[in-house]
């Protein structure tokens, strides 16, 4: 006959301990926070940017001929939507003959200044460049040692670079903007061959999130989904 061994004890069970009322009220105060202040700074920097178009456009109108003069109450983001109209308008008068001759005739203007000209081409080139379907920009998310070696930060690929720079150091270089956190939109732009850069599986929406908010704002990993025997 076998011994009877006698079944274990039941683990007991370890109930969290309950919060104070002052942490649960703080911890309501985070959670409504956490919930409101997204949607009330987007929809304050929505109202900012369409409150300044349209004191921009009542600047540039007759006085008689503003939106909150002809009608009998302020429509907030007409403003907006007469640029909208009138950058439609111009866009498509520039797309016949009569339109281009004017366009190269004050082009041509622009490129006798000798201060004016430089600056006009640059901008032009960056809104072509940002504008064009057929534009490589930021196309991925890489890993730089900057400022020095050993020290890693976040980097997105533009393109290759000019075949100059390329001929100078004797390597295959590609454009890397570094930004700095917690504004992208200054940086510093280098250039690495492609076996000084590690590329990362992180989008660029991603990845700027993550230099706006200091690195607080974490990518959220990829799911691989499962395969079924």
């Amino acid at each position: 006959m076998s011994e009877f061994t006698p079944p274990l004890p039941p683990k007991p069970i370890i109930l969290p301990p309950r919060l104070s009322v002052a942490a649960r009220l703080r911890n309501y105060l985070f959670a409504g926070l956490l919930v409101t202040a997204p949607i009330a700074i987007t929809l304050y920097v929505a109202w900012s940017i369409i409150d300044y178009v349209d004191e921009k456009v009542a600047m540039v109108l007759p006085n008689g001929y503003t939106p909150n003069t002809l009608l009998p109450f302020a429509v907030p983001g007409l403003g907006l939507v007469m640029l909208v109209i009138a950058l439609t308008l111009v866009g498509f008068l520039t797309a016949n003959f009569l339109g281009r001759m004017f366009v190269r005739a004050g082009e041509g203007l622009l490129t006798r200044m000798p201060v004016i000209r430089s600056f006009y081409s640059a901008v032009k080139q960056i809104f072509e460049t940002v504008l064009s379907n057929r534009a490589q920009s930021f196309s991925e998310v890489c890993l730089v040692e900057f400022p020095r070696a050993g020290m890693w930060t976040l980097g997105l690929v533009v393109g290759r670079a000019p075949a100059e720079i390329s001929e100078k150091t004797g390597a295959e270089l590609y454009n890397i903007y570094v930004p700095t956190t917690p504004n992208p939109t200054s940086g510093y732009l280098v250039f690495l061959p492609r076996s000084e850069m590690k590329r990362l599986d992180m989008s660029v929406e991603d990845c700027l999130k993550m230099i706006i908010s200091g690195g607080i704002v974490m990518p959220q990993p990829k799911l691989i989904p499962s395969v079924k025997s």
